[in-house]
């Protein structure tokens, strides 16, 4: 009877229209949940959005500014808070759609009285790495946990599967227009892929018990070599790309040129040094704390690019 009433919850997602938001509408909905609301500013994204859920209210709105949007939380019994800005060349836009969206979005809730909020932030805040990223996420965390409203928050390492733009979707559709697919260095940057499927599953399960000031650390369970992860998708996808190794400093060189030409490039060079940063992350349970099994790597890859409904969706940036 919970799990019924439950469906009939009001839930908002922030910054909805993205990688996790787009899985996470479709995991809600198969679960019997009809009162869903996304807030995002991308409009081509809220547009796919709604061609595929015409169902689910889309509100296109800034949450970096004050404004009517912030009604949209009346009545919520949770919130999901899932805006971030993960790449870009300007300090400000971190600032920006990290910390004051995350200021807004959380004065919305409290205003509201929303009871609850699962606040996905990402494994980068234990990362060695030092970046506008990863300090702007810090920053989103601090906010959550002292807003006084009940909640949980999830850290996730890099993420793929449907509607990925940045990621692995991203790198599966240039490998497919290139005869030729570059590899910064030797490619032997260990990551730990998590597969957003699972990670939205996880995130249904929060809002079920609502765990509150719960902090967990949501890693891929197989390591994997950035290398070896191109090769996977080249076989999956029947790439015929070349995977070539390229020196790093030429690797960094063709990332700012490329920077020169595009405001808003889809890989950056403060990407590039993450990516060569050696983290390892702590791998706790999720699989018993949540009762979600996991994927695995292959099968996650092939739903990911052969699904007939959702796997040639491509978001914007």
């Amino acid at each position: 009877m919970q799990g019924d009433q439950q469906a009939q919850d009001k839930i908002v997602l922030f910054g909805g229209a993205g990688l996790v938001g787009q899985n996470l509408v479709v995991l809600l909905k198969q679960q019997g949940h009809r009162q869903i609301v996304v807030v995002d500013k991308h409009s081509s994204n809220i547009a796919i959005l709604h061609r595929l859920h015409p169902d689910v209210s889309a509100i296109e709105a800034d949450i970096a500014e004050p404004g009517a949007w912030q009604n949209a939380t009346q009545g919520a019994a949770a919130a999901v808070m899932l805006q971030a800005q993960i790449g870009g060349e300007v300090e400000r836009e971190f600032q920006r759609n990290n910390v004051d969206a995350t200021q807004y979005a959380v004065e919305a809730c409290r205003n509201s009285g929303v009871p609850y909020i699962v606040h996905i932030s990402s494994s980068v805040v234990q990362s060695k790495a030092r970046d506008w990223y990863t300090e702007s996420k810090k920053a989103q965390e601090r906010i959550v946990a002292e807003s006084g409203i009940p909640h949980c928050i999830l850290r996730p390492t890099l993420m793929f599967g449907w509607f990925d733009r940045k990621h692995l979707g991203w790198l599966s559709r240039f490998m497919q227009k290139v005869p030729v697919f570059p590899i910064p260095g030797s490619g032997r940057y260990m990551r730990q892929p998590l597969y957003a499927k699972d990670f939205c599953r996880i995130l249904l399960q929060c809002l079920k018990a609502r765990p509150d000031g719960a902090v967990y650390n949501i890693t891929g369970c197989e390591k994997i070599d950035y290398v070896d992860i191109i090769r996977e998708i080249k076989q999956v996808i029947g790439a015929r790309a070349v995977i070539l190794n390229v020196p790093y400093a030429l690797f960094w060189l063709l990332l700012r040129i490329v920077a020169l030409f595009n405001p808003n490039p889809p890989f950056t060079t403060r990407q590039l040094a993450a990516l060569v940063t050696s983290d390892e992350f702590a791998v706790i349970p999720w699989w018993d704390i949540f009762g979600v099994t996991p994927t695995p790597f292959q099968q996650a890859l092939q739903e990911t690019f052969h699904d007939p409904t959702y796997s040639k969706v491509v978001l914007d940036f």
